[in-house]
């Protein structure tokens, strides 16, 4: 099978109804943004961060995938697809995506503040604060404070190194919705092979180069449209 990477952004969940920072000038959900997604701002106020971040978690209990997810799982019975995405919410997973790569994190996760690599699934049974709701008291089996699994504003993207491994390999690259303007992320479109098919998916596309077949539709429309091109 060839190998299909996506690099997604917030427009393919925008249309499950999942806000984003960028929705209102430097607001997410009525919040100043460096207060709740920055390091200096967990620093400054952790426990408005547990508050952000377990309000974030209520509202994506009830959110869906919707057809642009599910249409890249359909796109599994043809290609070994790796979705690379920036969003923290679990709308891939959900939708049974097998291969993804959180570069921002994933919300519905927690670590110790001591020990990075110290990862839980909310809800988990193994934390002090059991359920969907941290706080500043929280403690892990260690008895270490915990944060969200988030990678904050100025803070290093981990998973990075690894999203351009996989975009190296790519036989067919796919950019959904993203203004391609958010690094390191965007970066990722130029270390897709030359040779490589590379498709962008979005209402109100950026610039890009000449050998990029532009889709300027919603991501559920363009990746309809996608899937007929790729299995024609």
């Amino acid at each position: 099978m060839k190998n299909l990477v996506v690099s997604s952004g917030a427009g393919i969940s925008a249309e499950s109804g999942v806000k984003t920072f960028r929705d209102a000038d430097g607001l997410w959900e009525n919040y100043p943004v460096m207060d709740v997604a920055s390091h200096d701002g967990f620093l400054r106020d952790p426990a408005l961060i547990h508050k952000f971040y377990n309000m974030l978690r209520e509202k994506l209990i009830d959110a869906k995938p919707n057809a642009a997810h599910y249409g890249l799982v359909e796109l599994e019975k043809y290609f070994n697809v790796n979705v690379i995405t920036q969003n923290v919410d679990d709308l891939h997973e959900r939708a049974g995506s097998k291969n993804v790569l959180h570069l921002h994190g994933e919300l519905m996760k927690v670590r110790s503040l001591r020990h990075e690599e110290r990862v839980y699934a909310l809800p988990c049974d193994k934390l002090t604060d059991k359920g969907l709701e941290t706080s500043v008291d929280t403690r892990d089996p260690y008895g270490d404070p915990v944060r969200p699994h988030i990678v904050f504003f100025q803070e290093a993207v981990p998973n990075m190194d690894q999203a351009c491994v996989l975009a190296q390999d790519a036989d067919v690259f796919v950019v959904i919705g993203t203004s391609l303007v958010v690094y390191p992320a965007a970066s990722l479109l130029h270390y897709a092979p030359r040779n490589a098919e590379v498709y962008y998916i979005d209402p109100r596309p950026s610039a890009v180069p000449s050998y990029v077949h532009v889709i300027p539709k919603p991501a559920t429309e363009g990746v309809k449209e996608l899937i007929e091109i790729l299995t024609k």
